[in-house]
């Protein structure tokens, strides 16, 4: 979620309004989450905002999983007050210190959960592999086990973007099934190679067109780009893809940093050959008519592994809560609504496509009712 927003102060109003005369003290939790989340100010949000937070410590810790030691960070509330989340980013190149998580780790622990997030190294890639899953399971059991941070016994486990699908899946996995109180898909997938076909096409899986997000694609071409260039020119494209990515990164924040991380994304062409030139141009112009022809081909057999989609691994026990942007260019919102289909004969779902929210962001225009239904999403699922 981004610190800033664009809620009209009317919205505001009327929705600290309807706190007021609605919502009942578990909901007032739920509130000050989504407020602080939003980052918005005055004296009336600030105060609800300040409702029931504590202080907390951050420690770094090392994960000990089967794909080796993995970094993670731990926020520890000074009065704890619900169980420990495992909250995995989305596919970042920043990991645990990208600027969006750590806020949402932050709000969670003034929340009085303690939260611990794992940074998968694929996912510092660009790589969505079944790694990811594993590491998110394992990540899970070695905070259940001995000197655990979670005496309860159970754990929540949040998932961003990508990652939302795939906690889906670690909490459906045996060894873990009964562990988990909740789960939180943010913006995420049911099925894999929906997705990655939406984002070469533009078609979604109820045949709606829209204009896909150029970041899907050129995730997707980092994973299979050995197999559109010769052995020699994979390392060579993948720098140049990881350079524009970096670029595309810096716009949140340095405007004249990120303009120079594009020329260099751009100069780098003339030194590839082709075809990786060609798609190193197609990148940069963010033609994603073009990349997607070409990676489309490609799609099923790189999102294959039935361990990346939550729709064709099984289901959780626990609660899973989805929360979507209706308009999201990345992962469709359709998605969300398909998964809910599979799950509910499996457990209890809670469903909130939004307009408040982009790609796992909040950042959109709100209405008293969409800020209302926010609010009781969080808080349903902080009160699991």
């Amino acid at each position: 979620m981004k610190h800033r927003t664009r809620w009209t102060l009317g919205a505001v109003l009327a929705a600290l309004l309807l706190a007021v005369v609605f919502l009942l003290p578990p909901e007032l939790r739920g509130l000050s989450f989504v407020l602080r989340a939003a980052g918005l100010h005055g004296t009336a949000a600030d105060a609800l905002a300040s409702y029931d937070t504590r202080a907390f410590s951050v420690a770094d810790l090392s994960v000990p999983t089967h794909h080796g030691r993995v970094r993670a960070r731990l926020y520890r509330p000074d009065r704890r007050k619900g169980r420990l989340i495992v909250l995995t980013s989305g596919v970042h190149a920043a990991g645990i210190d990208e600027p969006r998580l750590v806020s949402l780790a932050e709000n969670l622990a003034m929340s009085g959960h303690p939260v611990l997030t794992p940074e998968p190294p694929d996912l510092l890639r660009y790589e969505i592999t079944p790694c990811l899953p594993d590491i998110i399971e394992e990540t899970a059991l070695w905070a259940l086990g001995p000197g655990s941070l979670a005496p309860e016994g159970k754990v929540d486990l949040f998932g961003i973007s990508f990652s939302g699908g795939l906690s889906v899946v670690a909490a459906g996995r045996p060894a873990l099934r009964d562990k988990v109180a909740a789960v939180l898909s943010f913006g995420g997938h049911g099925d894999l190679s929906r997705v990655l076909s939406f984002l070469c096409t533009g078609v979604q899986a109820d045949g709606t067109h829209r204009k896909p997000h150029d970041y899907g694609v050129v995730v997707i071409l980092l994973n299979v780009a050995d197999r559109l260039v010769p052995p020699e020119q994979v390392e060579a494209l993948r720098e140049g893809v990881l350079k524009f990515m970096h670029a595309s990164h810096l716009t949140l924040v340095d405007s004249k940093q990120a303009e120079a991380a594009f020329a260099e994304a751009r100069a780098m062409e003339a030194t590839l050959p082709e075809p990786a030139a060609t798609l190193l141009h197609q990148v940069n112009t963010r033609d994603v008519a073009a990349l997607g022809a070409r990676l489309l081909p490609f799609v099923k057999d790189f999102a294959g592994d039935p361990s990346l989609s939550p729709d064709r691994s099984p289901a959780p026990l626990a609660p899973v809560y989805l929360l979507h942007g209706m308009d999201d260019s990345v992962i469709p919102s359709i998605e969300s609504t398909l998964l809910a289909r599979a799950l509910e004969p499996h457990t209890r779902v809670h469903l909130l496509p939004t307009p408040l929210i982009t790609h796992a962001e909040m950042d959109r225009q709100a209405s008293a009712m969409d800020a209302l239904k926010m609010v009781r999403f969080w808080s349903g699922l902080l009160g699991e």
